[in-house]
């Protein structure tokens, strides 16, 4: 069994620091880019800073990377990934399986909500390719 684990979106740097000083034990945030919310588009060294600050206080940061990605894009998105890991976060959270065969970083990598995680058979096969956490599907029920 694992222990329960509060997780907390940050929308931004300020955001972040607040969920950690309430008590997260970890915050997801998404970088300026191949975020799901790229809007808010927050830049590596507020991500870096919030890292910083996390570990202070033994929480962890997990960075989105989870949208579909086109080919041109992959080689950036790649970038992304080692630029994260330099800059202290502690896992990713993605939704484009042609990820898994890049050069990554040795961060863990978490299955996105929008890789559509609803039945166990679907899970399996994600740690079975390497995830090592699913963020299931919202429309599921208790049952």
């Amino acid at each position: 069994m694992f222990p329960i684990e509060l997780l907390a979106p940050a929308k931004d740097l300020e955001t972040g620091l607040i969920a950690i000083n309430a008590g997260a034990d970890a915050v997801y945030i998404g970088a300026a880019s191949f975020g799901a919310r790229q809007a808010v588009g927050n830049p590596l060294s507020n991500i870096e800073k919030l890292a910083a600050y996390a570990h202070k206080y033994w929480a962890r940061v997990f960075v989105t990377v989870n949208t579909l990605l086109y080919d041109d894009e992959l080689a950036e998105a790649v970038q992304l990934c080692h630029r994260l890991y330099a800059a202290g976060v502690d896992a990713l959270i993605i939704q484009d399986t042609g990820l898994l065969e890049s050069d990554l970083p040795p961060l863990p990598l978490f299955a996105s909500t929008q890789m559509h995680n609803h039945t166990p058979e679907r899970v399996a096969f994600l740690e079975k390719v390497g995830l090592r956490r699913a963020i299931l599907a919202r429309e599921l029920s208790l049952e």
